[in-house]
């Protein structure tokens, strides 16, 4: 926990937005406030803990930075041919990539199902997640900022933004449940 705070706090410092800094982290609070509510319950192991904060460095890097402008996706532009800052879209795959681990585990401590189950829904939830954030990334937008929607839900210029977000959100969680069940299924 004391990690995922120091991350928060190194973010947080001078974002290039302070308001949108807060908006990107209103469900980061959620999560690490439903983290410290339910560790006793449902207690996770070290790699879904790590899991975790991997993804949380991923975001609070571009919270910081806001999204559409992360070095790191300036970079990626050369290397991808192209204008667009693709930060956001290394941020939902890492979703799905990094969140799968917790959220299967999550699933089998609930129902103490570790079959086909347990392995599929952490890529449906992902999927799921990944259209509830877009919807409530509409929302926010059309009531905090109208006249800059498209800007703050980062489409720059592509109409099917959400849906490559909530795609590559999928396919993370996808090659992490293929790769973990492999792994389960070797052993």
């Amino acid at each position: 926990m004391a990690g995922r705070a120091a991350a928060m706090l190194v973010s947080a410092h001078k974002p290039a937005m302070v308001f949108d800094w807060w908006l990107e982290n209103i469900l980061v609070f959620a999560l690490l406030a439903a983290l410290v509510l339910t560790w006793r319950r449902l207690p996770l192991s070290n790699a879904a803990y790590l899991s975790i904060f991997l993804f949380l460095l991923v975001h609070e890097w571009g919270a910081h930075h806001k999204y559409a402008d992360v070095p790191l996706g300036e970079w990626m532009k050369g290397w991808l041919d192209t204008t667009r800052n693709h930060y956001d879209r290394v941020s939902h795959f890492s979703f799905g990539l990094f969140l799968a681990v917790p959220m299967r585990e999550i699933f089998v401590l609930s129902t103490g199902n570790r079959g086909f189950w347990s392995y599929f829904l952490p890529v449906d939830f992902s999927l799921a997640a990944g259209g509830v954030y877009e919807i409530i990334e509409m929302i926010v937008a059309e009531i905090v900022t109208p006249e800059q929607g498209e800007a703050f839900v980062g489409m720059q210029g592509d109409m099917w933004d959400a849906q490559k977000d909530i795609g590559l959100a999928g396919l993370g969680a996808l090659l992490t449940m293929c790769g973990t069940a492999a792994l389960r299924w070797r052993a």
